[in-house]
């Protein structure tokens, strides 16, 4: 079953001088425990698909929708606290938190009382593979690649089942990216999130079991990666 759709999803930006259609008519849909990539060139509508899915707006025509609930009709704030986890490029980290202050702060946003937040958040970090040494230390004391497992850890923190990723590898060398593209497959495969990730990571499109392609707003493309089931070995 799927947990989140898009049924002829159009949108446009709009400015006082013009119009730009940027996705015209996307349908698909979109199931836990598999990784999703949204592949295609720069301008063909995938980082707006994305932002769809997780509520900074809504379609003009066409619906996306949550558990069969659009997301038009839903409160967008609520949406995005209970529902969506987004990781970044560039990471976004606060910078005069501690790593576990970082991933304690989606909680305590919940109300979590502290003591929980703090225990469960060390459960986060150590299950993205940081040890209990990098606890108090600061972003700017990390690697790249430490500081997207500490973002991963945070969108983990969320407790959702949807994880959105915008080019989560591309401030990373090859071996980071890597480590974090296996990663968030076992997040997947083993913890039954929907994982979906717009890339021009090579890598990513090869581990994904779907892959999306979009040309000029338009969905092209849907393929199996048949290589990449549930049970594959490591």
């Amino acid at each position: 079953m799927s947990l989140i759709q898009l049924k002829n999803v159009k949108y446009t930006y709009r400015n006082s001088y013009n119009s730009n259609e940027v996705l015209k008519g996307i349908s698909c849909d979109f199931e836990q425990g598999k990784v999703y990539a949204l592949v295609g060139k720069s301008g063909s509508g995938k980082t707006t698909l994305l932002s769809l899915l997780a509520g900074l707006d809504t379609p003009q025509s066409g619906e996306v929708l949550y558990n069969g609930k659009a997301t038009a009709k839903s409160n967008l704030t609520q949406y995005r606290r209970e529902n969506v986890s987004v990781i970044y490029q560039s990471f976004r980290l606060f910078p005069l938190l501690t790593v576990l202050e970082n991933v304690m702060y989606p909680m305590e946003l919940r109300k979590v009382k502290a003591k929980k937040a703090r225990e469960d958040a060390k459960k986060y970090i150590m299950s993205v593979d940081l040890g209990e040494e990098k606890f108090d230390r600061f972003p700017n004391m990390l690697s790249g690649g430490e500081q997207q497992r500490v973002a991963i850890a945070r969108s983990l923190a969320m407790h959702t089942n949807l994880l959105l990723a915008d080019e989560p590898t591309g401030n990373l060398d090859k071996a980071n990216s890597d480590n974090i593209v296996q990663l968030l497959r076992r997040l997947a495969h083993e913890q039954n999130y929907c994982v979906i990730i717009v890339t021009h990571d090579h890598a990513i499109r090869n581990i994904a079991d779907i892959v999306y392609t979009m040309e000029d707003g338009r969905l092209v493309s849907g393929v199996a990666n048949e290589l990449n089931s549930s049970d594959m070995e490591e």
